[in-house]
């Protein structure tokens, strides 16, 4: 399928029961098209870049536990991607157990280790003594807790239902309000009209200097563009070198935006664009200043040719 096509073939990182199923749910209609779950976040990538899905649905950051490498290293590597759109899940753990267990009964629990940090407190406080067991889902591990291998797992409430489990404890999380940030991508194709509140995602390999990260910096800063979002990622193939994650407001359709990533297309070694999309968190970017706007961009273009011409 083309890529400016609607997608009708959807990958998420899987099992079923995960919570990006539900935030794929929560986004789009299970009548706009099948889905399929992948056993890791490189796979659900994979699938995307080699056309098994259209799009992809995988997680990105935590408002707890950070950004997920895998993800990050995903799209920074291999053939490129683009985020189409971003969708955010508040994140609710409930204690999953077989019908008929009691909190007493318990006496092993797993999860993915992003979800036993998250619950760490409250597993150290009702399950005393007991050592928790990383899983590679929140779902792989209530459909283990169904086929006898543990007696609990911390999971979403779509995964206990999944698997045909209880709910013995809702609302386990240390931290109320947690939020997890999900990402679908598909392969390169035209980009999403700007709206007017975007973001835009891109990764920057630096050059290896003194001063190049604020370089990079200085690119957005002079232009009036708002960073939400800058994280490093080592290269594996490079010792102590680093790419830079960024997320910033404006679309690239934007004049100041282009010439941003124009610029950092000169300074740095390399710049991976993975796009522009919708922004979804529930804030408004920030009020563009007269002199960083799209009309000040273009009289200022329009000045530069006349005086080139001789114009002046």
């Amino acid at each position: 399928m083309h890529p400016s096509t609607s997608p009708t073939r959807f990958a998420y990182l899987g099992p079923e029961g995960t919570f990006a199923e539900a935030a794929l749910s929560s986004a789009i209609a299970t009548s706009e098209g099948t889905r399929t779950p992948w056993p890791s976040v490189a796979a659900t990538l994979a699938a995307v870049r080699s056309g098994d899905a259209d799009a992809g649905l995988v997680p990105l950051e935590n408002s707890v536990e950070g950004s997920v490498p895998a993800t990050m290293d995903g799209l920074a590597d291999g053939d490129p991607l683009i985020i189409a759109r971003e969708v955010f899940l508040p994140v609710a753990f409930t204690l999953a157990v077989r019908p008929g267990t009691t909190l007493a009964d318990v006496r092993s629990v797993a999860s993915h280790p992003h979800a036993l940090a998250q619950t760490s407190r409250w597993l150290e406080t009702n399950l005393p003594g007991i050592a928790p067991l990383p899983a590679s889902s929140t779902a792989g591990a209530a459909a283990a807790v169904a086929a006898g291998e543990f007696d609990a797992a911390v999971c979403a409430a779509i995964a206990a239902r999944r698997y045909g489990l209880d709910s013995l404890v809702d609302g386990i999380a240390d931290s109320a309000g947690a939020v997890t940030r999900f990402v679908l991508v598909r392969r390169p194709g035209p980009l999403p009209e700007p709206t007017g509140n975007d973001k835009t995602s891109l990764v920057a390999v630096v050059a290896d200097r003194t001063g190049a990260l604020l370089d990079v910096l200085r690119e957005f800063a002079v232009r009036g563009i708002s960073l939400t979002r800058i994280e490093s990622r080592p290269l594996r193939d490079r010792l102590w070198v680093y790419s830079f994650s960024l997320d910033c407001e404006g679309h690239i359709a934007d004049r100041r935006v282009g010439e941003a990533l124009a610029a950092l297309h000169r300074v740095c070694e390399d710049v991976r664009f993975l796009g522009s999309y919708p922004r979804a968190d529930g804030r408004e970017n920030r009020d563009v200043a007269p002199e960083s706007a799209d009309a000040a961009f273009g009289e200022a273009a329009e000045w530069l040719a006349r005086v080139r011409a001789g114009r002046i």
